[in-house]
């Protein structure tokens, strides 16, 4: 296949012109790595919403069916979604006018991904949002490890 991952640089760059996140697949359970990455998002400057059609409230925000019925148009929107769920989520993106999809780790489709790509989207797939934010604000070391803000070790 000829699509290419966006180097850091490029990540980056999605990252700060990015405002409002739409997470997709988002979860109301604590356990799911969606919850972990959303109670995170919700402590940046993202206008933050949440789409699953299962649920009601998510750590205290409305939770919408899908991508149409959301109050604005999402500039990213971020997929927790299995893979076989993943050609819908992007024909709903394209529909609604979103400039980036973002596939959490494990997610990775290349065909899916040109398509997206012809359709004027920046793609970014197998990486995530929180990682990446977490990355380039300080909250982690550029190889993607914890800075040591809390440590085990005594002192």
């Amino acid at each position: 296949m000829t699509w290419t991952r966006p180097s850091a640089q490029e990540r980056q760059a999605i990252l700060r012109k990015t405002h409002s996140v739409a997470m997709v697949g988002a979860s109301p359970n604590p356990a799911r790595a969606s919850n972990f990455v959303a109670t995170y998002l919700l402590s940046t400057d993202y206008d933050l919403y949440f789409v699953n059609p299962n649920a009601t409230e998510i750590l205290g925000h409305p939770v919408y069916p899908s991508l149409d019925a959301l109050p604005v148009t999402p500039d990213l929107v971020d997929v927790f979604r299995r893979p076989e769920d993943l050609p819908e989520v992007l024909d709903a993106t394209i529909a609604v006018g979103a400039s980036t999809f973002w596939l959490q780790f494990g997610l990775y489709d290349e065909a899916l991904a040109e398509r997206a790509e012809a359709a004027g989207l920046s793609v970014v797939m197998d990486q995530c949002l929180k990682v990446e934010h977490a990355r380039f604000h300080g909250g982690l070391h550029l190889a993607g490890f914890d800075t040591g803000v809390i440590s085990a070790k005594r002192r």
